[in-house]
């Protein structure tokens, strides 16, 4: 009977031992990172990019003239994302949440109109960072080490 007991014992412990490695392994997986010195990923993210983001924020990641505007429909036009933009502003989970989730679910505002589609359920989260990986390689150096500088702070 005892050795019953301590195999049961065993057993909850271990299963409580996974069950907290598994939390903060999740917890560590929350955290979003990019890969734009990673060339296959870099590579991706460019022809996501052009498939699914260079209608409205342009080929050359340039965006839409008059982005800080409203048009006439009162939304606000496609910001570029190169080093004339503000994407390099934001860390990278604003930048994940903002694309996967769309601006409304971003600012906590369901009513929010807004031309940039929501991405969950057409890319993968690999592929939203791959393209957000794309866009940071892009940068000039000092404002990649000034993304990296902000991440690091995080």
């Amino acid at each position: 009977m005892n050795r019953l007991l301590w195999i049961s014992a065993g057993g909850v412990a271990l299963i409580g031992a996974a069950l907290f490695v598994s939390a903060q392994s999740s917890a560590e997986n929350d955290r979003v990172f990019l890969m734009d010195k990673d060339p296959d990923v870099v590579t991706l993210g460019a022809a996501l990019y052009q498939e699914n983001c260079a209608s409205c924020h342009g080929a050359k990641l340039e965006g839409q003239p008059n982005w800080r505007s409203p048009g006439d429909d009162g939304r606000l036009p496609a910001p570029p994302h190169d080093e004339t933009g503000h994407t390099w502003h934001h860390d990278v989970d604003t930048l994940f949440r903002l694309t996967k989730y769309g601006t409304g679910a971003l600012i906590g505002d369901s009513g929010y109109a807004s031309n940039m589609p929501i991405y969950e359920g057409v890319l993968s989260d690999d592929e939203i960072i791959a393209v957000l990986s794309y866009i940071k390689s892009t940068w000039p150096e000092e404002i990649r080490a000034r993304h990296d500088e902000m991440e690091n702070r995080q």
